[in-house]
Parts: C-alpha cells; structure tokens; sequence
C-alpha cells in the first residue's frame, strides 16, 4: 500500500444515498387532499448512487472514470470535490484541488470573464496579488481577451469551458478533477487541453478525469476505473479496462452496439482516404 506521502486521494467504502421521492414543501391543500398526503406519508425511497467504493490514487497519476450515464461518475467526482458529502465512508485529500465540473458553476454571469477570472482565482486559493498577476496569462491561454470585458451572460458554452480549464490550471492545483465537461469545447480547444496533462504530470499534478471517449483515456489515463451501478468493478490497465467497458455495453446496449460498430466503420473510411491521399503525394521516386 503507498504511503500517506505518495497517496493524493484515498477513498474508503464511500457510499452516496439520495432519495427518488424527496418531501415537497407542506401546503394546505394538502389536507384536503388524500392523494397528496398518501404522497407525503409514503415512505421515502432510497437511491444508491455510490455503493462502498475504495480506491487510492498516487500524486501524478491520471487517473479515468468510465462507465455508462447514471452509473456514478459524476457523482463520485462531486464526492471528492467536497459538494456532495459521502453517506458513509471517508474521503481524504492530500493537496490543494481544482475542479471543473458543472459548465459555468462558479462563475457570476453578469460579472466579466476578467472579473471572474480574478474572483475565481481567490477562491481557489491564491492571494489578492498572485490572483492580479495571473489573469492576463489566463486570458491569453483561454484565447478569450478579446471578449474578456464583456459580461458572461454572452459567453457561450465553449467559452465558458476555455476560462474555467484556464483558470483551473493556472491556480496550480495539486489535484485536478474534471467531468465530461471538456466534451463540450471545440475539437482544437480539447487538443490544447489534453496537450497540457503532459506538463501537469510533469509537474507532479494529479488529475481525475470522467470520460466516455476511451480514446482519450488510453492515450492519456495511466489507469482506468469502470463503474457499474454505482461500484467500482474494474480498475487497471487503460486498454483492457476500456476494452471490457466496450463489451459490456455492447452486450446491454444495442444502440451502443450500433454506434459502435458506425464509428469503426467511419475509422475505417477516414484512415483509407487519409492513405489515398499520402499515396497520390508521393512523387514516383519516392513509389
């Protein structure tokens, strides 16, 4: 078992219960009728989002989440950001953390992308002045300083993706949790992004990522944990683990199945143009 000063997250038997029929506010409407009080007498059922889940992660590992919607991901990452206490179990953080979780959580949208910029540097833990020195080096990596005055009520959602990875990265965490929130950038935005996790990792960064693209993950994941139903079922190797992922949704899902098997087919089309192409280039020398 690594040592507490190789360990950054440790999460022992975490489980998450929420409740598919919360109690609505009283109304006296209500005592007349029977069918809102059989409503609000019935007992509450019980939703295990996270079922005893036990895992540690090392400082400088990149480390996926998969699985499919509703099994848990999100909820996991929420856990460890702190926004959702665990019903039962402990989670423990070494390290200062940044996360990017919910598109434009955080952030005052009528304030402008440098005000929030600014406040959201300071909440992450930087001082007034290293907040100050900082912005323009966020602006400048966002790509957004044209539109930094402008108020955030007219960013888009890949805007707002741009300013809160940029701010993330540059307040320097020691542990960087992200959802599928960078699904949302534009394909040359999630290339600079994915391109930064070699110098965060560098740096000794940890990084928790929640991704349906296995791709990603096997390029860039030094371990991959599949969740099913709320339970850590796998936790390995990026390929065999994302390999298992694959089969097991082929297997319950057609419609996973289908798009499986049209991606592969337009992998294939793409890779075969892509080698007419470098085919007609070479000069007959070359042939």
């Amino acid at each position: 078992m690594p040592s507490s000063d190789e360990l950054a997250v440790q999460l022992d038997g975490v489980s998450k219960r929420y409740f598919l029929n919360p109690v609505k506010p009283f109304r006296l409407s209500d005592v007349a009728s029977p069918r809102a009080l059989w409503h609000r007498l019935r007992p509450r059922e019980p939703f295990w989002a996270l079922r005893d889940v036990t895992m540690s992660v090392n400082r400088g590992e990149i480390v996926g989440i998969i699985g499919a919607n509703g099994s848990g991901k999100s909820t996991l990452l929420r856990v460890l950001a702190g926004l959702s206490p665990p019903t039962t179990g402990s989670v423990t953080i070494h390290g200062r953390y940044a996360a990017l979780l919910e598109l434009g959580a955080g952030f005052h949208r009528q304030a402008t992308g440098r005000e929030n910029a600014y406040l959201n540097a300071l909440f992450m833990g930087l001082s007034k002045r290293e907040a100050k020195e900082r912005v323009p080096e966020i602006l400048e990596f966002s790509g957004l300083e044209q539109f930094a005055d402008q108020p955030m009520r007219t960013y888009s959602a890949g805007m707002f993706l741009r300013l809160g990875f940029s701010v993330a990265i540059h307040v320097q965490p020691e542990i960087f949790l992200i959802d599928e929130i960078l699904a949302v950038g534009d394909a040359e935005f999630q290339k600079k992004c994915f391109d930064h996790f070699d110098k965060l990792q560098q740096r000794g960064t940890t990084i928790i990522i929640v991704s349906h693209n296995v791709d990603v993950l096997k390029e860039f994941a030094s371990r991959v944990v599949l969740i099913e139903h709320g339970k850590a079922v796998l936790d390995g190797d990026p390929i065999e683990v994302t390999r298992e992922y694959i089969e097991r949704r082929k297997e319950s899902s057609p419609e996973f199945k289908q798009a499986f098997r049209r991606a592969l087919l337009q992998r294939w089309s793409d890779e075969a143009i892509t080698t007419q192409q470098e085919d007609a280039s070479e000069t007959p020398a070359q042939r």
